[in-house]
């Protein structure tokens, strides 16, 4: 396996695809910890939380390797603070999982088996945003030999306008979900009401650190 200063020789962005597929398998166990609400499943809830901790401290690790190897030097073709920015919201979004996973793990929330197409649609959606992310990180790689111009450019800044797009309409989502928390929040006990209400905030919270990230990849690119 190469190196974290092995891949700064080959690329100032390597490093952050790294990472970017460690946060990319702790969020993958999303899906199925989505589910397991759904199903009102503590067991699976408690084994995917745990799981997904795991991933996150890997991601941790890795995190770690980046910023004590990255270069100092001026002769980068990026600067070392977009480096370090890009990093620390991927990092922000492995934390968020693992907040999500933690308010899912506390107790069975009966909301969202009720609401369950509205709960469905929402967090599809938001692992949508997140895999067009990934995708983004993927791509930024290419923007070196294409000298942050031409067809490459273009392309990464219609994915992270299109993550911006698509986090609008989220929101839409998010808001009829919480709208349809209220209207049966009066037949859950109040802890559980509140359970549901900051989970869904918190699984929303993905979405800006996604369009956070993707407004950050525009600016790189819009700037060179």
């Amino acid at each position: 396996m190469l190196t974290i200063a092995r891949l700064f020789g080959r690329s100032p962005f390597a490093p952050l695809q790294t990472h970017m597929d460690k946060v990319a398998c702790c969020l993958a166990e999303l899906p199925f910890l989505f589910q397991a609400i759904l199903e009102q499943n503590e067991e699976a809830t408690s084994l995917l939380a745990f799981k997904l901790s795991k991933f996150k401290r890997e991601a941790d690790l890795t995190k770690g390797d980046i910023r004590s190897q990255l270069p100092k030097n001026l002769f980068m073709p990026v600067q070392r603070d977009a480096l370090l920015e890009i990093l620390s919201l991927q990092d922000r979004l492995a934390h968020q999982a693992e907040t999500i996973a933690i308010y899912a793990n506390m107790e069975r929330i009966p909301f969202f088996a009720e609401a369950q197409s509205e709960f469905s649609l929402f967090c599809k959606k938001v692992m949508e945003i997140f895999w067009l992310t990934r995708q983004v990180i993927k791509e930024i790689d290419e923007l070196l030999e294409s000298a942050f111009g031409g067809i490459e450019a273009a392309k990464v800044r219609e994915m992270a306008e299109q993550i911006d797009h698509l986090a609008c309409e989220e929101a839409k989502h998010q808001h009829q979900l919480t709208k349809c928390l209220y209207q049966k929040g009066a037949q859950l006990p109040y802890p559980a009401f509140h359970l549901a209400f900051t989970l869904t905030q918190a699984i929303g919270g993905l979405v800006l650190i996604c369009r956070e990230l993707g407004n950050r990849i525009r600016m790189l690119v819009d700037l060179r």
